[in-house]
C-alpha cells in the first residue's frame, strides 16, 4: 500500500508538470472526519427530452427544500439550472428564508461552464457566468459552487487548456473569496478525466477558496476508488452517485458503499455528501431508499 509520504511526494512531482509556483496542498482540517447528508435538486431534473430547466412534477426550489425537510435531509444542494431563468434576488432571498424556517442547510449549488477557452469573449462570458452565480449564491446562502474545468475547444492543446483553466479559476477565486464561497472543480471528464490532471490543476491555483467537488461516479478509469482517494484531500463537497463504471466497461459495477465512504473518512473529509441521483428508476421511489442506504455511513 502507498505510504502517505510516498503519496504526497508523488503529488508534488506531478504538480511540477505545470509551470506554476506556490502549489496548494491538501486542506488542513482539525478533528475527525464528519459526513453530513444532503440531496441535490439535480436528482429531480425533468425527464422531458430537451428540457433545460424545471424539476419533476411541478417541484420548484421551495418544494425541493420541503422535500429535504420532510425526508430528514440536513442539506439541500440547489442546482443553478433549476432556478427560473429570470430569477430575482427577492426569490433567492425567499428560498434562503424558507430553508432556514424548515431547518434545512443550503449545502451549495452547481453551475455549468468551460474554463478551457483562451482569452477572449467566450472566456469572459464563462467567467462572468460563474461570478454572477457567486453573487447569487451569497444571497441564498450557498457556501459552495460546483464548477467544471471543461474540455479544450478546437485548436487548443490540453496543456494550454489547463493553463487557461487555472487562470480562470484564480480570477473567479478572487470573487469567491470576497463572498466567502468555495468553488469546487468536479472530476467531470474533459481535461480532468484523470485524477492526476485534476490534482495538478487544483495544486496550481493560487487561491484558498478553490477545491474539488468529488463526484463518486465520474472517474471511468482503471482504478476509480484509488483515483477518488487521490483527490479526496482537496474535497470541499461530495456528490454521491451510487454507480460506477470502469474504463472499458459497458456496464456499471455493483456499488461498494462501504469502500466509498471509508476513503472519504480516511481522507479526513468534513462536509456534505449530496445524493445526486442519476439512475433510471423514478426518483420519487428510489431517492428515499438511497437516502436510507446512505444514513448508516454518516456521522
Amino acid at each position: 500500500m502507498l505510504s502517505r509520504r510516498t503519496f504526497l511526494g508523488s503529488l508534488a512531482a506531478s504538480a511540477a508538470v505545470l509551470p506554476f509556483a506556490h502549489a496548494v496542498g491538501p486542506f488542513a482540517r482539525g478533528g475527525k472526519a464528519r459526513l453530513r447528508l444532503a440531496l441535490a435538486a439535480y436528482s429531480f431534473r425533468s425527464d422531458v427530452k430537451g428540457a433545460k430547466d424545471g424539476l419533476r412534477d411541478g417541484m420548484d426550489m421551495l418544494k425541493f427544500v420541503d422535500y429535504c425537510a420532510d425526508h430528514g435531509v440536513e442539506g439541500a444542494e440547489l442546482t443553478s439550472y433549476y432556478f427560473p431563468a429570470d430569477v430575482t434576488d427577492a426569490y433567492l432571498a425567499e428560498v434562503r428564508r424558507h430553508a432556514h424556517l424548515r431547518g434545512v442547510t443550503v449545502s451549495g449549488t452547481a453551475v455549468g461552464n468551460n474554463f478551457c477557452h483562451p482569452k477572449g469573449a467566450q472566456r469572459d462570458k464563462e467567467i462572468a457566468h460563474v461570478n454572477e452565480w457567486i453573487r447569487k449564491s451569497s444571497i441564498f446562502g450557498a457556501p459552495h459552487i460546483r464548477v467544471f474545468a471543461g474540455g479544450p475547444p478546437k485548436d487548443v492543446t490540453k496543456d494550454e487548456a489547463k493553463k487557461n483553466c487555472i487562470a480562470a479559476l484564480e480570477e473567479c477565486g478572487e470573487a469567491a473569496g470576497k463572498a466567502g464561497i468555495f468553488l469546487g472543480i468536479e472530476n467531470h471528464g474533459g481535461i480532468v478525466a484523470e485524477a492526476d490532471d485534476l490534482v495538478e490543476i487544483v495544486r496550481a491555483v493560487k487561491s484558498p477558496w478553490i477545491g474539488i467537488n468529488l463526484d463518486s461516479g465520474n472517474f471511468h478509469t482503471d482504478d476509480p476508488y484509488g483515483d477518488l482517494a487521490k483527490i479526496a484531500p482537496w474535497a470541499v463537497n461530495v456528490q454521491f452517485k451510487g454507480k460506477m463504471t470502469r474504463r472499458g466497461q459497458s456496464k456499471e459495477e455493483p456499488r461498494d458503499d462501504a469502500r466509498m465512504f471509508k476513503l472519504l473518512r480516511d481522507s479526513g473529509y468534513q462536509g456534505f455528501v449530496a445524493l445526486e441521483y442519476e439512475l433510471k428508476d423514478d426518483p420519487f421511489v428510489r431517492v428515499p431508499k438511497m437516502l436510507d442506504e446512505m444514513r448508516p455511513f454518516m456521522g
